[in-house]
Order: structure tokens, then C-alpha cells, then sequence
């Protein structure tokens, strides 16, 4: 009797055995399924952060794009400004230049007019002086 009464008890203890191991067991489960939590929940921050690096990223693209095209534009309209200067001032340098000479061809033919109006009429007096004499 004693003896089925300890084999009792042994199994007993066994079973208690049992169920703290498979109580070990479930809090294992639940330990690995809280790693695996919090293994998803690092996933989920680290491509959260992707997403925030990669807007961040396409906010400083589209603004260096911006900077450029503005970059750009300034010094597109810089250049037409300067060749706009350039153009107009050969062309007021032409047109003096032009005006020098009309002025130069009008002196000059103004000059020979009265050289030779004044030679025709001193040949003129000429002719009537000697007709007079």
C-alpha cells in the first residue's frame, strides 16, 4: 500500500514535472513570439525611417533641382542682358561711326562746292576783266 501510495505520488510529481515543463515550454513560446513582436515592431520603425529619409531626400533633391533651374535662368538672362548691351553698343558705336563719315562726305563735298564756285566765278571775273580790258 505504502508503496502504490509512493508510486502515486511519484507520478504526481511527474505530472507536476510535466506541467512546470510545459509551463517553461509556453512561457519560451511566449518570450520567442515577443522577440518576433518586437523584431516586426524594429522592421516597422526602420522602414518608417526609410520612408522619412527617402522624402527627406526627395525634398532635397527637388530643392537642389529648383536652385539649379534658378541658377540656370539667372544666368541664361544675365548673358542675353550682356549681348542685348553688346548689340546695342555696336550699334550706337556704327552709327556714330556712320555719322562721322556723312559728316566728313558732307564737309567735303560742301568744300569742293564752294572751291568750285568760287574758282568758276574768279574765272568768270576773269573772263569779264579781260573782256573789260
Amino acid at each position: 500500500m505504502i508503496i502504490l501510495l509512493l508510486l502515486i505520488l511519484l507520478l504526481l510529481l511527474l505530472l507536476l514535472l510535466l506541467l512546470l515543463l510545459l509551463l517553461l515550454l509556453l512561457l519560451l513560446l511566449l518570450l520567442l513570439l515577443l522577440l518576433l513582436l518586437i523584431l516586426i515592431l524594429i522592421i516597422i520603425i526602420i522602414k518608417a525611417l526609410a520612408v522619412a529619409v527617402a522624402a527627406v531626400v526627395e525634398v532635397v533633391v527637388v530643392v537642389v533641382v529648383v536652385v539649379v533651374v534658378v541658377v540656370v535662368v539667372v544666368v541664361v538672362v544675365l548673358v542675353v542682358v550682356v549681348v542685348v548691351v553688346v548689340v546695342v553698343v555696336v550699334a550706337v558705336v556704327v552709327v556714330e561711326v556712320v555719322v562721322v563719315v556723312v559728316v566728313v562726305v558732307v564737309v567735303v563735298v560742301v568744300v569742293v562746292v564752294v572751291v568750285v564756285v568760287v574758282v568758276e566765278i574768279s574765272i568768270s571775273f576773269t573772263d569779264l576783266d579781260t573782256i573789260i580790258q
